[in-house]
């Protein structure tokens, strides 16, 4: 590649994320006090329902792991980037789910959230994990115990996560800091 072509790809990286930070700043509805009193919940539906918010923030994620065979999104909001993540990568999307809604047998993971316990879930058999190069997505890394305990899974399925990215950090609750060696990438932090 040459230093111009360097350049350039520097430049389209940077109003790339440049556009999706605006997007989630400007469209992020906040909640206090939801789901229990003393949380407060970052409401990303306005950015996903914005064509050109979505968009962003779906190529700002996708240039994480260009070299991912599998994208994992995490329930529920995790699915909506997942598949648009997947559809630009030109690869497959993997749910991870909330315990009991996938038939058995499946790789079950317990963990904690910044208000309460829960359990996440992929499943045992009838998708080839092992030796796949995954790209974990999910919404708001805040406690960091639901993306911790997705990577997890496929770890046990025998899997790597190449990256995990999300939308939008929550730096205060420390959840970064329960990651693995795995990149963690994070289009905005508060």
């Amino acid at each position: 590649m040459s230093k111009h072509a360097a350049i350039e790809s520097d430049e389209l990286a940077a109003d790339r994320t440049s556009r999706a930070v605006d997007a989630v700043e400007r469209l992020t509805r906040w909640r206090d006090d939801f789901p229990t009193p003393g949380v407060r919940f970052a409401d990303l539906t306005p950015v996903f329902a914005d064509a050109e918010g979505f968009r962003a923030v779906i190529d700002c994620l996708a240039a994480c792991a260009p070299d991912a065979d599998l994208v994992a999104g995490v329930d529920a909001r995790g699915f909506l980037l997942g598949a648009g993540v997947a559809a630009s990568l030109g690869t497959g999307v993997i749910a991870v789910r909330k315990a009991g809604k996938l038939p058995p047998p499946v790789f079950n993971r317990e963990y904690n959230l910044e208000y309460g316990t829960a359990a996440l879930e992929i499943p045992a058999d009838g998708v080839q994990l092992d030796g796949r190069r995954i790209l974990l997505l999910d919404d708001v890394l805040a406690t960091g115990g639901t993306l911790s305990a997705a990577a997890q899974l496929f770890a046990q399925a025998g899997a790597e996560i190449v990256a995990a990215a999300v939308v939008l950090e929550l730096t205060f609750l420390n959840g970064r800091e329960r990651q693995g060696d795995y990149p963690l990438t994070s289009i905005v932090k508060v």
